[in-house]
């Protein structure tokens, strides 16, 4: 017999699981998170949050030595590592302590321990079993080696490369896709000699064409050593560092990191148990409501398909626990939700890249401007960026946005919002945007599309 009943069990407190949580307590539903770490997920404690507040620091100190530019004499600038880590931890500590007060807030139970699904409307935890009219699976993801590397001493994962108590002399990144380019940016701003690998022909893979080769640059000009359509081999660690081969080189570093993806975090959450279906990929089988095969039984998250990016699994839970409550829901467009990547130089883009655009058989047309061209770009002293619209001819539909540059992951929302409100680039160029504003790069690549380009 269950010991509890719910109306709405959560496992899993990560963006995902805490934000279902909040809105099915707001619901009126009886809410109940499971969580068998910290409160606030990866996310929060280990990838995505303290990921931001070092790379904060990386950025701040590139201003500082480019401070000279600006008629700024700036002497005897160090890297305070420990205090970086500090900030990081206190960052950190900060924005969980607010998922917790907003657990309290919401009337919502916060229960440690590993949770499984029972079947019948219920999760086992420990020894306890809870009755939930609804559960929502939100344990995220799970790191994944590479082939011929396990992760242990001095190979690791992303969450503990930003994590890393003291500044290596040289390291290794395996994999330029986001996590990989933002971690090989920040530390190599740190003087540490960075070596970052890809076995796709470029740095961020998943992005247009063009704006990887921005990155590609930046990265370099921050003395990263860019290695392409390249595999890491033979990795030998040891307990001063780790030994690899590419190609018929070979390398020796005090750390290698490997972030070449993750997969779903399923393991002991008792799928077969709760009758839930796992699809070819590994993922848990879902409709556009986030139920599983399961009935009352929900998925979100890293656990589902799309992009696995933490924004994403909160809009997911939103939608299941409002579709457990009745109301009516929409599925995501997953193509059209924002990518960002805080690399220097920053990345935002969402919809599709110029080659898929082409590949789906749309007929293209393309605006393309760099900072420089507005006045925003000299001012500020980035004009080296670039915003590249994607978009149909005929109607002027919005198909994509690109931007590589200075605050590129603010700058992409407004290209995001339009098209969620069925504008086309047209209307980009259209609307007054200030001056002299970085913003004003995106209204003239709007312009540039729509064959009226003025600035360029």
């Amino acid at each position: 017999m269950a010991e509890a009943s719910y109306d709405c069990v959560v496992i899993g407190s990560g963006p995902g699981g805490y934000v279902a949580a909040i809105r099915a307590a707001q619901l009126g539903m009886k809410t109940a998170v499971l969580e068998r770490d910290k409160v606030g997920g990866r996310c929060l404690n280990y990838a995505c949050i303290p990921a931001k507040a070092v790379l904060r620091a990386a950025d701040i100190l590139s201003e500082v030595r480019e401070a000279d530019e600006f008629g700024v004499k700036v002497s005897g600038v160090e890297i305070d590592y420990p205090s970086v880590m500090k900030r990081r931890d206190k960052v950190v500590t900060t924005l969980t302590g607010g998922v917790a007060g907003l657990f309290k807030k919401n009337g919502i139970e916060l229960i440690e321990g590993d949770g499984s699904l029972a079947g019948e409307g219920k999760v086992s935890v420990g020894s306890e079993q809870l009755a939930a009219k609804t559960i929502v699976l939100a344990t995220g993801s799970v790191r994944r080696p590479i082939p011929g590397a396990e992760f242990g001493g001095r190979v690791i994962g992303t969450e503990e490369a930003w994590a890393l108590p003291d500044l290596p002399e040289r390291m290794a990144v395996v994999g330029a896709g986001a996590s990989g380019a933002e971690i090989a940016s920040a530390f190599a701003r740190f003087d540490v000699e960075v070596l970052l690998f890809e076995a796709l022909d470029r740095v961020l893979p998943t992005e247009d064409a063009d704006i990887s080769k921005v990155v590609e640059r930046g990265l370099k000009r921050q003395g990263i050593a860019v290695h392409t359509n390249t595999f890491v081999e033979d990795v030998a660690p040891d307990e001063k560092g780790v030994k690899f081969t590419h190609g018929e080189e070979s390398r020796e570093v005090d750390w290698l990191v490997i972030a070449t993806g993750r997969g779903a975090d399923v393991d002991g959450l008792g799928l077969d148990a709760g009758g839930v279906k796992l699809d070819d990929a590994g993922l848990v089988e879902v409709d556009g409501a986030m139920r599983t095969s399961a009935d009352g039984v929900y998925a979100i998250g890293d656990l589902v398909h799309g992009p696995a990016l933490a924004h994403k699994a909160s809009d997911e839970g939103v939608i299941a626990v409002e579709d457990a409550a009745g109301l009516e829901t929409h599925p995501i467009v997953y193509v059209d939700i924002p990518r960002a990547t805080f690399c220097m130089p920053n990345v935002g883009s969402f919809g599709l890249t110029e080659a898929q655009a082409r590949e789906q058989g749309y007929d293209v047309v393309v605006g393309k401007v760099q900072y420089g061209a507005v006045g925003g770009g000299t001012v500020y002293g980035d004009r080296t960026g670039v915003v590249k619209i994607v978009g149909e001819r005929k109607y002027g539909e919005l198909l994509g946005g690109h931007i590589a540059g200075t605050r590129a992951t603010e700058l992409i929302q407004e290209l995001v919002n339009l098209r969620a409100l069925e504008g086309g680039f047209p209307e980009v160029a259209r609307t007054i945007h200030g001056h002299p504003t970085l913003s004003e790069a995106v209204m003239e690549a709007g312009r540039a599309a729509d064959g009226w380009l003025i600035h360029g």
